[in-house]
């Protein structure tokens, strides 16, 4: 039953789409790496291994050899599933070269739309099966200038979403990101769909037709074909601290902006920010115990007075011989009162093995 309802979620993202939107692609703001997520996604300014190709793809230029992960996470107690997979290797002493695949879905979603039929009889047999499913590939490039402690690179991002039967959509945006770091400081900035991500979409008007008339006087005409991505820039600074010979505590501070009026913590017109907390205990890089705090929101109440909120996250690490594996209780939806999720993820750095 909860999956037939994201017919009408999905079927909503078509139907109120515009030609500039202040959300699209959501699904790319979600985030890799159960250990970012463990610290509030407050990872701009330190993140340094092959995830950095989505965090800020500069910190690439790290890698020492080839370097994997993976990633399985959860929506709303299971309904949707998010995964991740991405690799990346060092091209010479300065760059590096980095590529992964994103996918969202909802499968086995109820399509009801002939579920009645020409007489208005009542037949299940007529029930199929959809998915609703979004993709990304992602290819990202990273060099070290010739400032010392200066890093830059850039990702570029094809964008695949699909609708079961209903419609497609193909999609491109840039993405660009710096590090730098000096006496134990780090500070990075990230600047996403720097070109304004678009989708272009291809509606299936036989399967549109089915549903136009389903309420009277909505969906009468078919919805935008074209919806464009904002940018948005994220910016990290970060200090390590060494609190004896085998305990290390890494702090992090970034401020998510859009530049669009929302329900943030600092909302304008120009620009609404929203700030992310995050720190992370090591011991000997072997164990890891992380903390953060990040979605801080003024969030809309049903009579209409707004209440402050945000998201506490959770999380724990373990390397051995480069193979590491995280774990985070985060909510990954980003809904106020939404069920948390169990992330993992798995992080392998092939210059460990001999």
């Amino acid at each position: 039953m909860k999956k037939s309802l994201f017919i009408l979620f999905f079927a909503s993202q078509l139907v109120f789409s515009q030609s500039v939107r202040k959300y699209s692609n959501e699904f790319l703001n979600i985030g890799v790496d159960a250990a970012a997520f463990g610290m509030g996604k407050a990872v701009v300014a330190t993140s340094n291994n092959v995830n950095a190709m989505y965090w800020n793809p500069a910190g690439l230029t790290n890698i020492k050899k080839y370097e994997g992960a993976i990633m399985h996470a959860e929506y709303f107690a299971g309904i949707a599933k998010y995964d991740y997979v991405g690799f990346a290797m060092p091209i010479d002493l300065q760059s590096a070269l980095g590529i992964s695949l994103i996918r969202f879905g909802v499968d086995d979603i109820l399509n009801t739309t002939e579920l009645i039929d020409n007489e208005g009889n009542i037949d299940y047999n007529r029930i199929r099966l959809f998915s609703a499913a979004d993709y990304a590939f992602n290819i990202a490039y990273a060099r070290k200038s010739r400032i010392e402690g200066l890093n830059f690179g850039a990702n570029a991002k094809i964008v695949r979403r699909i609708i079961g039967d209903f419609a497609t959509s193909w999609g491109f945006g840039i993405d660009a990101g710096i590090q730098y770091e000096r006496n134990n400081w780090k500070f990075g900035l990230m600047l996403r769909d720097i070109t304004t991500t678009f989708n272009t979409w291809n509606i299936n008007e036989d399967e549109f037709d089915k549903i136009k008339d389903a309420i009277p006087g909505e969906n009468q005409e078919l919805p935008e074909s074209t919806e464009i991505t904002l940018p948005k820039a994220q910016l990290g600074v970060a200090k390590q601290f060494a609190i004896s010979r085998d305990f290390k505590l890494l702090t992090e501070v970034d401020l998510n902006l859009r530049f669009a009026k929302t329900n943030d913590i600092i909302s304008s017109d120009i620009v609404s920010i929203d700030p992310a907390l995050g720190f992370q205990i090591d011991y000997l890089n072997t164990v890891f115990l992380r903390g953060g705090l990040g979605n801080f929101q003024n969030e809309l109440q049903f009579d209409a007075s707004k209440e402050f909120v945000f998201q506490p996250n959770f999380g724990v690490g373990f390397n051995y011989r480069g193979i590491q594996i995280d774990y985070a209780l985060t909510n990954i939806a980003n809904v106020g009162n939404a069920l948390y999720s169990n992330v993992f993820s798995i992080k392998i750095a092939f210059d460990n093995f001999r």
